[in-house]
């Protein structure tokens, strides 16, 4: 939403999936068939907590996993093993500097700020405030409920509403006076469940439609057209 890092996420769940999906499929006999980074990433990872996306994504191919524990190796054939060794990858990709902002998103939140607006950042990564810093945006932003505050707090993960309606009790303001910003379907839906005053979809991939479908009120392709509204 505010950064691209989802290009980052997408390279690093297909490169963990589909290394899992070849050994999986040479065990038990089976055609591989590789990680899709466009509907398979879409409908199964994209906004959800890290370990939700392994199960669901799995469970699309039929394939149950121990749970494991968030302290499982990478290399473990645990969800959280799975969802730490794409973790790995992504945080060596924040090393490297692939972290890049959208600039539309960054006009938008300082005009919020200067507008004097309450801004919170909503996120199911737990490299959220390393992405914000690496950015040069965390100052934009006044709460950040991540992957770590929602496992601390034990908020479930979108699509259900509850990381939302946690930052805006953070902000001091009820749901209704509260806009959502999402890129992702499990975003969007999460914002209508809320009953947040508006959920604005911000199509990046060509899902106009289905942004909607999940309960964006609106769709538009960067936040600075609402700028110009």
């Amino acid at each position: 939403m505010l950064t691209q890092t989802a290009l980052v996420h997408n390279a690093a769940w297909k490169q963990t999936f589909d290394a899992f999906l070849e050994t999986w499929s040479a065990q038990h006999g089976q055609e591989f068939v590789p990680f899709d980074s466009g509907a398979d990433y879409h409908q199964y990872v994209d906004g959800r907590p890290r370990a939700d996306g392994v199960r669901t994504f799995l469970a699309s191919r039929g394939i149950t996993l121990p749970e494991g524990s968030p302290e499982d190796g990478p290399n473990q054939l645990t969800v959280n093993g799975i969802g730490n060794k794409k973790n790995e990858l992504v945080l060596q990709k924040i090393r490297d500097g692939h972290v890049k902002v959208y600039d539309g998103s960054v006009e938008y939140l300082k005009a919020a700020q200067a507008a004097g607006l309450r801004r919170a950042v909503v996120s199911a990564s737990a490299n959220c405030k390393d992405v914000l810093e690496a950015a040069g945006i965390a100052d934009l932003l006044e709460v950040r409920v991540d992957g770590i505050v929602a496992r601390e707090q034990n908020l479930p993960g979108k699509p259900a509403p509850d990381t939302f309606l946690y930052a805006a009790k953070l902000l001091g303001l009820p749901p209704e006076n509260c806009a959502v910003y999402e890129d992702a379907l499990a975003g969007v839906a999460a914002g209508h469940a809320g009953r947040f005053g508006i959920t604005i979809g911000v199509d990046r991939v060509g899902q106009s439609q289905a942004l909607l479908e999940n309960g964006a009120d609106i769709v538009v392709t960067d936040l600075s057209e609402l700028l110009t509204r």
